[in-house]
């Protein structure tokens, strides 16, 4: 098979390139990564020694694409499907990845410093970070409730990019810091993305790991 996709299924990054795969329907072979295993890091690490998931093989085109904003323009240009990740227009195309950042700065990295506190010696807690990252948390729920008003997806209509990323930020970040009561907007956002056949089928591939998640509100999925 021409694509492998190196990952985790418990990995939020590796669900925004997984959601793009099987939005369109894209052939390939999983490549789950166990770090803490010495044969399955070791072969990840000849694939890309950096070690960060997920990474995407394509063995037609001989490249090692890594980076999961990366993987799903790679994805787009070389193995597009229906869906466009994104949009021809410059103007919109250029917002879309503006999205996609804001999700993975924003949303992703802050989630990811409360969850990643929790693993850390005792002792060694960072608890005036976890206040920082829980802050920026709500500051970005608040712009996405103001900025989402009766769109679909992010950017409008059309499934792109931006969703791939928002997609697995505010699944896992509503565990962490749940959105407030007056966020329907971004709560219904929530629910059509979980309810989108692409990202459904991720989070039913992670069911059986989400007993790993180091917080006491495990993920949970209808």
């Amino acid at each position: 098979m021409s694509l492998q996709l190196w990952f985790h299924p418990l990995a939020s990054f590796c669900h925004k390139a997984l959601i793009a795969l099987y939005e369109n329907e894209i052939p390939f072979e999983p490549v789950i990564v166990d770090l803490a295993d010495e044969a399955s890091s070791a072969a990840f690490r000849a694939v890309w020694p950096m070690a960060k998931m997920p990474v995407l093989r394509d063995g037609t085109r001989d490249r090692t694409v890594a980076e999961s904003t990366i993987v799903v323009e790679y994805l787009d240009a070389f193995y597009p499907g229906p869906t466009r990740f994104l949009p021809a227009d410059p103007d919109r195309a250029w917002q879309t990845r503006l999205w996609d950042r804001f999700f993975d700065h924003y949303v992703q990295e802050p989630m990811q410093k409360i969850v990643t506190d929790r693993l850390r010696p005792a002792g060694t807690n960072d608890a005036y970070g976890v206040e920082q990252a829980k802050a920026q948390l709500r500051t970005a729920y608040a712009l996405l409730e103001a900025e989402l008003g009766a769109r679909t997806w992010t950017m409008g209509d059309a499934f792109t990019l931006a969703d791939c990323a928002a997609a697995p930020a505010l699944f896992y970040a509503s565990t962490v810091a749940p959105f407030g009561h007056t966020q329907r907007q971004l709560s219904a956002y929530l629910g059509r993305l979980m309810a989108r056949p692409s990202f459904a089928r991720v989070l039913e591939e992670a069911q059986p790991y989400f007993k790993l998640f180091p917080m006491e509100k495990k993920p949970q999925i209808a």
